[in-house]
């Protein structure tokens, strides 16, 4: 499998707009934009840096998964995400070594990229996007 790089960090967020005002106002970062992803019950805001992203990610529905992890966990870090080559090649790779996925196949995420999670149990924790532009 063939990671270029960290694709974006996913953050959870109550309000996008307290939390961007946290990254335009006092770190002085340049939003990239803001989307909706009906699919995933989110509003999400960009903020680019060189070969990475901030996503921040607001719950658009409170039986979404953002509103779940919030009340769950908290706001803070939701996923980490790698810029993948193949995606359809790296899914079928960790199928073969028999990692549990959450996706078998891959979806179409914020600005149209092609997605898959990895399921947090098989990352010590932690939630892990692939993701190919």
């Amino acid at each position: 499998m063939k990671i270029k790089h960290i694709d974006h960090i996913g953050i959870a967020v109550k309000s996008l707009e307290k939390a961007s005002e946290f990254y335009t106002k006092f770190l002085g970062c340049e939003t990239g934009g803001k989307e909706t992803v009906p699919d995933q019950k989110a509003t999400v805001s960009f903020f680019p840096f060189k070969d990475t992203t901030i996503e921040l990610l607001e719950a658009t529905d409170p039986d979404g998964p953002i509103a779940k992890f919030i009340d769950s966990k908290g706001e803070g870090i939701h996923h980490i995400a790698f810029r993948v080559e193949n995606i359809e090649e790296c899914i079928e790779e960790l199928k073969a070594k028999g990692v549990r996925l959450i996706d078998q196949q891959p979806r179409i995420g914020a600005r149209g990229i092609k997605i898959a999670f990895i399921h947090p149990k098989e990352s010590h924790g932690v939630l892990m996007e692939l993701c190919e532009h």
